[in-house]
């Protein structure tokens, strides 16, 4: 009877570390399983409120490069430095010409060309060296521009900081930005060209212009607006009519800064800010009689300077009074400080862009004055966009 107890005593102790070593085991393995669940969600939580002020940052930061990209490119049309270049190379025109006969033989393709022939053909190589180094250096700050938004997308993608929405959106804006570039070369082509039946001077297409430029202008638009939404949280505003009221009309008012800054690449495409220099009237008449010489009538809105210039007055008056309209209707409601200051700042630029606009118009466009004045339009933009992100709807 001893041998089967003695038996069962050293069985039961053998058995005791295994019980104790299963039993820690599975301790330590439900306390892993269980930090790896506390763990595991936070990481793969992205898109989150950090990222998506990455992003935001990173969208107004590149909105910031269109602006030095659009006031560039109006020092290179002001300046008439945009046709130095007259060829296109992605990467090889990256390094400008070097040696003195690098210079020459660049020169040589310039004289080849009608604003050489035609307004240039006393220019010397120094003074060719000027504009062609403006003209590069815009098309360097527009590869800036576009490797600013494609490489941060890459790795953002990668990284997960896009909401299935904004993928489209960053997708749209890089595919924006490079048929930006590609029709900043097309627009560069029609002053090229020889055209022996126009009498008028080298310069390129205002069709093209305005086409180039209201692309730069949706793709800022685009970006600060997305950037604006993620960086500043949407305020909850109470429903009323008068506050729909109020956005519909700021949407509009915003259209019409955009409709009067497009309107001013005509203006700057055919020189018609030289053509009337008088203000209120256009040479003591308030409607010229050259208003709708050419015909078909239509094409006096886009190809007579003098019909551009009153019509690019008309909008800068009907924008300024929009504004104005905007902010006295504001005051009946009761807004959010950071909308009130949003709306009292666009009032302010809206009346010095007027004042800028005369000054410019006046003194015959000093090239310092008329980039201030086209600088002034993005700025009324810019405001005209953080009026429309502070009285947008809280999303549901």
């Amino acid at each position: 009877m001893s041998l089967p107890f003695l038996r069962a005593v050293v069985s039961r102790q053998c058995c005791r570390p295994t019980l104790k070593g299963l039993s820690l085991q599975r301790l330590l393995q439900s306390g892993r399983s269980s930090v790896t669940a506390q763990v595991l969600p936070a990481a793969a939580s992205v898109p989150n409120a950090a990222t998506n002020r990455i992003v935001g940052r990173w969208l107004v930061g590149c909105s910031g490069l269109v602006v030095g990209a659009v006031v560039l490119g109006g020092v290179t049309r002001l300046t008439e430095s945009g046709l130095s270049m007259v060829d296109w190379h992605l990467v090889k025109e990256m390094k400008p010409p070097q040696t003195d006969a690098e210079w020459e033989a660049e020169f040589q393709k310039y004289q080849q060309y009608p604003e050489f022939k035609i307004l240039n053909h006393n220019m010397t190589l120094s003074e060719f060296k000027a504009i062609f180094y403006m003209e590069w250096g815009h098309r360097m700050w527009g590869r800036l521009v576009g490797l600013a938004y494609i490489l941060p997308m890459v790795y953002f993608w990668r990284r997960g900081y896009f909401t299935r929405s904004m993928k489209g959106c960053v997708l749209g804006l890089s595919g924006l930005v490079t048929f930006q570039g590609l029709l900043g070369w097309y627009m560069v082509k029609s002053g090229l060209e020889d055209k022996p039946e126009s009498y008028d001077v080298p310069r390129v297409s205002q069709y093209r212009l305005a086409a180039h430029l209201g692309s730069a202008l949706l793709l800022y638009c685009a970006s600060l607006w997305t950037g604006l939404s993620l960086l500043l949280p949407a305020q909850k505003l109470p429903d009323s009519r008068h506050l729909s009221m109020l956005r519909r009309f700021a949407r509009g008012t915003g259209g019409l800064v955009f409709l009067t800054a497009l309107s001013g690449a005509f203006v700057a495409g055919l020189d018609a800010g030289l053509v009337y220099n008088s203000f209120p009237k256009m040479a003591d008449r308030w409607i010229p009689d050259d208003l709708l010489a050419f015909s078909p009538m239509l094409r006096n809105f886009f190809e007579n300077p003098t019909t551009v210039q009153f019509d690019h007055r008309v909008l800068g008056i009907a924008t300024v009074a929009a504004i104005t309209g905007l902010y006295l209707f504001s005051r009946k409601l009761l807004l959010p400080r950071r909308a009130k200051m949003a709306l009292s700042c666009l009032l302010a630029v809206a009346y010095a862009q007027v004042g800028l606009g005369i000054s410019t118009l006046l003194l015959y466009v000093p090239t310092p004055l008329a980039v201030t004045h086209q600088s002034g339009s993005l700025a009324l933009l810019t405001l005209a966009i953080w009026v429309l992100a502070e009285l947008r709807k809280v999303a549901k």
